[in-house]
């Protein structure tokens, strides 16, 4: 890791929202301590964001945490793709879709509407944008709604994973953590944090 986590925090704010994440998580997670500590005027920002990706889309949830999995495994963001599986855990889901996600292009398991999906939003993650057919193949399954949500989710799966990577957090263990502490794992509200 790059920059050294900060155990205790400096004022009332912060040292409730460590306290809230330990009670939620088992333990105060990595961006929390390494980013939110620094700069504590994100923490709203943080909020409204993970307020976002829970509960702000149409998309189907399990189209949805296929992406946010897919986008953090394309961006290489372990902290990211550790959380998006301890949240599928949480709601009952099995890993083992997200254990295929290597191979969606040809697997089976995944509709052609995820595959186009996925596609999306790999390639706009890779290049920061998409080519007419890949966009073409999205608007065969979605809607103009739907296609916007997709992108905004990627937009915003981006930014956790571009404040996470490049200061070299890693994933916390929280799917494993958090499947001990609770029998279904992490609380719906714990999505997001750092």
């Amino acid at each position: 890791m790059r920059l050294e986590p900060i155990e205790h925090p400096q004022g009332l704010k912060m040292k409730l929202v460590y306290f809230f994440t330990r009670k939620r998580f088992g333990k105060v997670i990595t961006p929390l301590k390494v980013i939110t500590a620094r700069v504590p005027k994100s923490i709203r920002m943080s909020y409204e964001i993970t307020k976002m990706m829970e509960s702000g889309f149409t998309l189907d949830k399990g189209l949805q945490l296929l992406l946010h999995t897919h986008i953090s495994e394309v961006n290489q963001c372990g902290f990211c793709i550790d959380i998006s599986r301890a949240y599928v855990a949480h709601e009952g889901g099995s890993l083992e879709k997200l254990n295929r996600l290597p191979n969606y292009r040809t697997d089976p398991a995944f509709t052609p509407a995820e595959r186009a999906a996925l596609a999306y939003v790999e390639e706009v993650s890779r290049t920061k944008t998409a080519s007419d057919a890949t966009f073409a193949e999205l608007k065969r399954y979605f809607s103009d709604q739907q296609i916007a949500e997709i992108t905004m989710l990627n937009a915003l799966e981006n930014f956790y994973n571009l404040g996470n990577r490049p200061l070299g957090i890693e994933s916390d263990g929280l799917c494993a953590l958090l499947e001990r502490k609770a029998p279904h794992g992490v609380h719906a509200s714990a999505r997001r944090s750092g």
